[in-house]
């Protein structure tokens, strides 16, 4: 079952978080989808381990024919793995950042994706979906080169890929955390060595900080709503991690 992230007018935000590996030997990963009115598009669709159960739990919420895009936030196997499989059974086109545009095709057999990849300048794009429209907004180097999150201006949800990530359980992660402390164990140490420095967060939370978010909601794990939202955004503001904690331990040849 899904959960409902936002419904209103016609406009509804559906997130899927325990789709795929059973067994527990893949990262659990979040996948979502977005209608507005007769269109909808899909975030972070994900890879083969999800694709089944995604395609068939969508299809009672929504007509896969009438999907007109694939968003994707980079280019990693847990976000568009199954690009091959999608390009088969949808029309949609796949939105990625332009620095990766040309890497997507080697998920698909050769054809599959002429003319259906739309790549995001690194100044981002705002993507229309019914009447509606998303924004693909800059998260460069968290952690990929070319990042892109996604903003509902409807919704008032920010798509925050992997920043925002809670190392927890599937069933866990469908519920909405409003207090960031309890999820601090299980976020510090993806995001000191997964983000890329301080800087980069800094410009992020300064950015973000323009924008009216009611809901984080990451790649991985639940989402962050009301204070939690705030929160997270004063902690990674002041959190070290990647190049900043690289030094001669990490780069000394193995023994």
């Amino acid at each position: 079952m899904p959960t409902e992230l936002y419904k209103k007018d016609g406009h509804r935000c559906l997130m899927f978080t325990d789709l795929g590996d059973e067994g527990g030997e893949a990262v659990q990963s979040n996948q979502f989808l977005i209608v507005d009115g007769d269109t909808g598009a899909i975030i972070d669709p994900g890879g083969n381990l999800a694709y089944n159960e995604l395609y068939m739990a969508m299809t009672k919420h929504f007509q896969p024919s009438k999907l007109s895009a694939l968003l994707a936030s980079h280019a990693d196997p847990d976000i568009i793995a199954a690009l091959d499989r999608w390009t088969t059974a949808t029309q949609a086109k796949l939105y990625i950042s332009s620095l990766w545009a040309r890497f997507a095709p080697h998920f698909c057999k050769p054809g599959k994706t002429t003319g259906r990849i739309v790549g995001i300048p690194d100044s981002g794009m705002l993507i229309p979906i019914g009447r509606s429209e998303i924004w693909a907004v800059p998260a460069h180097f968290m952690h990929a080169e070319g990042n892109f999150q996604f903003y509902d201006p409807v919704s008032r949800i920010l798509f925050s890929g992997d920043l925002g990530v809670s190392l927890i359980g599937g069933r866990q992660a469908a519920t909405p955390v409003d207090d960031l402390r309890s999820l601090l164990p299980k976020m510090e140490p993806f995001h000191r060595r997964y983000m890329v420095s301080n800087k980069i967060l800094r410009l992020w939370a300064d950015m973000v900080s323009q924008l009216k978010i009611d809901m984080l909601v990451p790649q991985h794990g639940a989402p962050l709503v009301g204070p939690a939202v705030g929160q997270f955004i004063a902690w990674v503001r002041e959190l070290h991690c990647g190049i900043d904690l690289m030094g001669t331990r990490e780069y000394a040849l193995p023994a």
